[in-house]
């Protein structure tokens, strides 16, 4: 049995969730809305406040499926709850970041500035240095994917550790070269 799939999953009363017979499941929170449909041969249900997947048989493929389900369901309905966010750090002397209106605006040691528009669920947001952005919405998959768009940009190198990294990254630092 898989350890993560039979777990339940909590709904906290201020969520509703819906699943219909295609395996949509559609949750509803103070956030957002979320809708995300799982494979059909999944058993989604919903009983007491909490919500559980069921695997119709042993093989391999159904095992990895009831796992997925449970720790992506889990996910939509945190989201819609208290949301997800990343946050980056730049580092770099000339290497900075600015909002301009709802999109972010790298300036990374290119001739050009690159512009990062935020699809509809995610925000953007800068501190008051200007050296740490952070990415934020309700679908934990886009926070991830966009985050990972501003830190292909320009990622860390290893001899100076100059780029952009994650919060709680750690870049492994070559010794470059030595003189004799």
């Amino acid at each position: 049995m898989s350890r993560i799939g039979k777990l339940p999953i909590a709904v906290p009363k201020n969520v509703s969730v819906t699943i219909q017979p295609d395996n949509t499941v559609i949750v509803k929170g103070p956030k957002g809305q979320l809708q995300k449909t799982f494979p059909r041969d999944m058993r989604i249900e919903l009983a007491d406040g909490q919500l559980r997947v069921y695997r119709p048989s042993d093989n391999r493929f159904h095992r990895m499926q009831h796992g997925l389900t449970r720790a992506l369901l889990a996910n939509m309905v945190q989201g819609v709850v208290s949301g997800f966010k990343r946050s980056l750090t730049i580092e770099g002397v000339g290497y900075r970041a600015e909002m301009q209106g709802p999109k972010l605006v790298l300036f990374m040691g290119y001739s050009h500035p690159v512009e990062m528009v935020p699809p509809p669920g995610i925000t953007y947001s800068m501190d008051k240095s200007g050296r740490i952005i952070t990415v934020e919405g309700i679908d934990k998959e886009l926070v991830g994917l966009m985050a990972a768009r501003i830190r292909a940009v320009r990622p860390p190198e290893p001899y100076h550790g100059k780029g952009l990294r994650y919060n709680e990254e750690v870049v492994r630092r070559k010794q470059g070269k030595t003189g004799k």
